[in-house]
């Protein structure tokens, strides 16, 4: 049903969430005793970092093939007509019609 990837994202995404608790109490801890944060518990960031990277490479292996950085591969084949030819430019009910119409 799921893929390994996917279980291997959604184990990552679930540690960081840990992670994040985690953190959260030890500040409450820290709090509730008047003590100063000097820093996190050495486990607790090494859970973040560890689950950061897990996800990381999940979700780099679930979103599939990479396109090619450089443009001139998939331009190559157009002309230069084509390249400039955006029609999602083309307005052609705007109010210069109104201005210019014979009504007036």
């Amino acid at each position: 049903m799921f893929n390994i990837y996917n279980q291997v994202f959604i184990l990552g995404i679930l540690s960081l969430l840990h992670a994040a608790y985690s953190a959260a109490q030890h500040r409450a801890y820290l709090r509730i005793t008047e003590q100063e944060f000097d820093g996190l518990p050495i486990d607790i960031f090494v859970q973040g970092v560890i689950s950061f990277f897990v996800s990381m490479f999940g979700v780099l292996n679930l979103a599939g093939d990479f396109k090619e950085v450089r443009a001139i591969e998939e331009l190559e084949s157009k002309t230069w007509e084509t390249l400039h030819n955006v029609p999602s430019f083309y307005i052609f009910n705007h109010r210069g019609k109104s201005l210019f119409s014979e009504n007036h």
